[in-house]
This record gives structure tokens, sequence and C-alpha cells, in this order.
């Protein structure tokens, strides 16, 4: 048997007041979706541990099955990864946004969604006006970037920018948390506020100013770590050969460290307007030569840190109709069976706009394998599912326990 796990990221969420007390997932229409929920077997999984928080580097390699306390170090080094950057020992990485600050707040952790050229023109300017020896800025995609300090320590208390909307940005300014780390908080914090003296007059920021757009006048350091040992899904699982396919470096980056081919699709944006159909294409091309396929698509995320309730309802109809209803069709004509997964890493509620703990919908269709009693995909729904409440890896195990049961 072969697998897909299609993530939607970010694509629960909680019931609004406002739309009848009912989740986007509720609303969507997503026929797709709930065929395989039919057919399949349904859940609920919890992929933050606790006394962690819930980013989407966190929920995702929990998915995959990887032990998260044993094996993060940071979403940094993970899209390090992504765009080829090689970590030497004592090289600290850490994500670094541009944001747009409005006055003393954060206004968006996005810089409205800068473009990849205007944010490439910043970062090289960064580099020219900040780099060094010990400090290098790395090109990434849009707002998402990279920053390398050579011999940083990592014991910071660093805020993710998304989680702070609105509020004021020398809160959470970035903090040591040993004494080792001073030094290195007292280094980010003055990258920060050169980068806000350097990046205001910016042609490129003035251009955006000027056609009513956000600015990208801020750096945001954050989620710092050294180079992982990750062992891949050959070790963990015996999935001889997998891909992975993202328009987010943090994922490609996951798919580098788990020993997955990474799959780039053009087109893939991140946002609501992503190459839907040409992801899922490349998915069932990837089949061919792969036994396990990891789809991430990123839309619903997205709308869910804008609070944009009618944009994250349809960024869900556009997974099912333009993805999952591809998907089961083209499957279906292969000569080996195909498992298909769907689940979010994590909640996004769009009343919030940040993610959550709470527990995932996951469903899991297996053909010639009976389904249970859920007759429709949400999060509420799948609580009646055969698989109750799972925990981290023991997703992974369900989905593929036919092959573990195979090996022993």
């Amino acid at each position: 048997m072969k697998y897909i796990i299609v993530l939607g990221d970010g694509m629960a969420d909680e019931p609004l007041a406002n739309y009848g007390d009912k989740t986007p997932l509720q609303m969507a229409n997503t026929p797709a979706i709930d065929q395989l929920a039919k057919m399949g077997t349904c859940g609920q999984l919890v992929t933050v541990p606790e006394n962690m928080h819930p980013g989407s580097e966190i929920a995702n390699l929990s998915v995959l099955g990887y032990d998260v306390a044993q094996v993060f170090e940071g979403r940094g080094t993970l899209e390090a990864a992504s765009i080829g950057v090689v970590l030497e020992p004592g090289d600290l990485a850490l994500r670094c946004n541009l944001i747009c600050v409005e006055g003393e707040q954060i206004r968006n952790h996005s810089a409205g969604h800068i473009s990849n050229e205007e944010a490439h023109e910043l970062i090289d300017y960064l580099n020219e006006q900040l780099g060094s020896e010990e400090i290098v800025f790395h090109k990434g995609v849009s707002y998402r970037n990279l920053l390398v300090v050579k011999g940083g320590s990592k014991q910071l208390d660093c805020t993710p920018p998304h989680d702070v909307p609105g509020q004021a940005f020398e809160q959470h300014l970035v903090k040591a948390t040993a004494d080792e780390a001073q030094n290195t908080a007292e280094k980010l914090n003055e990258l920060i506020a050169r980068s806000m003296e350097l990046l205001a007059s910016h042609p490129v920021n003035q251009k955006r100013k000027a056609a009513g757009k956000d600015m990208a006048n801020s750096i945001w350091p954050w989620s710092p770590g050294y180079k992982p040992q990750m062992p891949t899904l050959k070790e963990l699982f015996g999935v001889e050969k997998s891909a992975v396919i993202s328009a987010v470096d943090l994922i490609q980056g996951i798919g580098v460290y788990a020993g997955m081919d990474v799959i780039k699709v053009e087109g893939a944006t991140g946002l609501y307007d992503t190459n839907y159909e040409g992801k899922a294409e490349a998915t069932i091309q990837a089949l061919k030569d792969h036994d396990l396929v990891y789809l991430h698509i990123e839309a619903s995320d997205e709308a869910g840190h804008e609070g944009d309730v009618e944009l994250k309802t349809r960024t869900i109809e556009y997974l099912d109709q333009r993805v999952v209803r591809y998907l089961i069709e083209e499957t279906a004509k292969m000569d080996e069976p195909v498992a298909i997964a769907v689940l979010p890493d994590h909640p996004t509620p769009c009343a919030t706009t940040v993610h959550t703990k709470d527990p995932v919908p996951f469903l899991i269709y297996k053909p010639g394998i009976d389904g249970d009693q859920v007759e429709a995909y949400d999060e509420f729904t799948v609580r009646k599912g055969s698989y109750g409440l799972l925990r981290g890896a023991e997703f992974m195990r369900a989905l593929l326990q036919q092959n573990e049961e195979a090996a022993s």
C-alpha cells in the first residue's frame, strides 16, 4: 500500500458566534473529504506537547511521527535546510520575518505578504548594511527569511510575531534565559532596532507606502536553534522512499532532515491563490516512485491568521474540490492501493488569529478496510470515530499499521 497525507495547515477552528456557532470546516462544502470520512476511520490527534508552543514546526514534526522534544532545534534550522544553507557547529539559526510595525505596535507578521522580489531586495540590503562574518541574512520566501549568528547562544525567549499582532513590539523583544545568552539577545535586539532605521526609507518600502501597502519596516528573529539530529522516515517507520510537496520552507526543511525528496511546484505560493491543481498532480506523479507523499497546503492557516472567515472557508473548499477530489479519482485508477489521510497540523482560529494546542480532526481512508460511523468531516463529528484521541506518533503508526505488521 502507498500513502498520501493531505495536511491542511491551520484548517481546524472554533465555533464562531456570528456564523451560527459553526467552524469554517462545518460551513465549507467538502463532498470529497466527507466521502473519505464515510469510507475511512476518524479521530482526534494531539499534535503539540503540553509544554511546547503550538507552532507549525512542532505540529508537523509530530504528525510525521517524531518525538518533538528529542529532535526539535528551532524553526530556523529547518528552513536553513530547505534553502540549502549548511549550518556549521555553533551556528545559531533563527527564522527572520520581515514584519510591519505601525507606531509602536506589530501590525502584522508578514509585511502584508510582501512579494519574493521585494523581500529579496530588502534582505540583500540588510546584508550590505548589517551583515558580517558573524551575522548573515539568507533569502527565503516572501516574509519568511533566515538569520544565522555564528557562535550565538540559543538560550533565548523569542516571541513568534504572528502570535502578537496589535501588541507593542518592545514588550516582545528577545530576552536571554541564561547568562551566557545575554550577548546574543542584545545583538539581536540591536539588529531589530537598526533594521527599523534602515528599512523605513528603502525604495521598496516607499513604493509600498505610496501604493497603500503595509511596509516591511522591521526584521523579527525567532525560534532559535542549532543543526538538529533527526532520524529519517525510513529509519523510524521503514518507509523506503517518501516525498514532501509544500510552498513553505519550514515544511521543505523538515522533509530534508526526514530523508524525503522535496518536490517544488510552480505557482505554489503558500496563500489562497496557490496552484492547488499543480500540487495535486505532482502528488500523483510522485506516487509512481515514492511510497509516501506529504502534501502540505498553507492557505487556511494564513486566512486564519488574518481572521478572514469567508476566505478560510473558501480555502477549505479549494482543498476539497481542487485537490482531494482529484486524488480520490486518480488513486482509484492505480494498480496498488493508496491510503489517504486528511488533517490539519493545529487549529488557527479566526477569532484569535493565533495557533492553539487543541486536538485536530483526522481521517484515514484505506481501500478494503471498513470505515466507522462518521458521516462527515469536521472538528466535532470525528469524536465519534473509532480511533478516539491519539497523540503524536500514534497517528503515523495508525496510518502505516499494515506496513509495520508486514515487517514484523
